[in-house]
């Protein structure tokens, strides 16, 4: 290849290069800047309801007009806000809080944001799968009570919970109002004793067919999954869970101290 051809593939692999860095440059202050609006979005930063304009959004933040549009067009993607003609840029969905510093059963935990309520799709007594009757501390092979319910917030589906509890104790759960009332209230008024504390995993995870036609979700969408081993005052094991929440309607917060070495 002549010389004066190697410069121009050179050059012209150099204009490549600073265009795809200039458009990963854009994308990653897109995602900053979609991650502010998201947390004034979550806030009730915009008490309208209403985002302000592309170009007013662009001063605040120091932001081209391009860069901000991408922002939003993540955020819509996230179904948190949409476009309308004529109006702008509204929000359109709003995520719950539920703490991770507090052990709270969902209707305590939301009480503030409506009614939660359960559909009580399965409950019984049940065989204990080995990591189950492990976690509770139960022989191999004894039994469990065994509830799935669909929680709702204000008739929106929020949560898939499946719940275990020891027999012994579960079997006095049986003929409670479990469609109206948190476990951990329940829990509280057979066994006579508080609550004491509970050793929790948080993941995403992918969405089953199962789990996704429950919840009203697409199939395969993010779901975040809690699981959740609730312990009496005593130290006894008595609830675990697994809970599916929707992504798009909740988010986990707490507040950390950080311990001296």
């Amino acid at each position: 290849m002549p010389p004066t051809d190697r410069i121009r593939d050179h050059a012209g692999q150099g204009a490549t290069t600073v265009a795809a860095r200039r458009r990963r440059l854009r994308a990653d202050r897109a995602r900053q800047l979609a991650d502010l609006l998201r947390r004034q979005i979550l806030t009730g930063g915009f008490p309208t309801g209403t985002l302000p304009h592309e170009a007013a959004l662009g001063t605040e933040y120091a932001a081209s007009r391009n860069t901000v549009r991408q922002a939003l067009d993540l955020l819509r993607a996230e179904g948190l806000v949409d476009r309308l003609p004529g109006v702008g840029t509204v929000v359109v969905a709003r995520k719950y809080p539920h703490g991770l510093d507090r052990l709270m059963g969902l209707a305590e935990t939301l009480h503030e944001h409506g009614d939660v309520t359960n559909e009580v799709r399965t409950v019984g007594p049940a065989p204990a799968p080995a990591p189950v009757a492990e976690r509770l501390r139960l022989p191999a092979g004894a039994d469990v009570l065994y509830i799935e319910r669909l929680r709702r917030l204000n008739g929106l589906p929020l949560s898939l919970d499946l719940t275990y509890v020891p027999l012994d104790i579960g079997t006095c759960l049986l003929g409670a109002d479990l469609e109206h009332t948190d476990v951990f209230r329940l829990l509280e008024a057979v066994t006579g004793q508080p609550l004491g504390h509970a050793d929790i995993t948080l993941e995403a995870v992918n969405a089953d067919a199962h789990s996704a036609a429950v919840l009203q979700a697409p199939r395969g969408a993010a779901v975040l999954m809690l699981e959740r081993l609730t312990h009496l005052a005593d130290g006894r094991p008595v609830d675990l869970e697994f809970i599916r929440f929707r992504g798009d309607r909740i988010t986990m917060g707490g507040q950390l101290r950080r311990s001296r070495p």
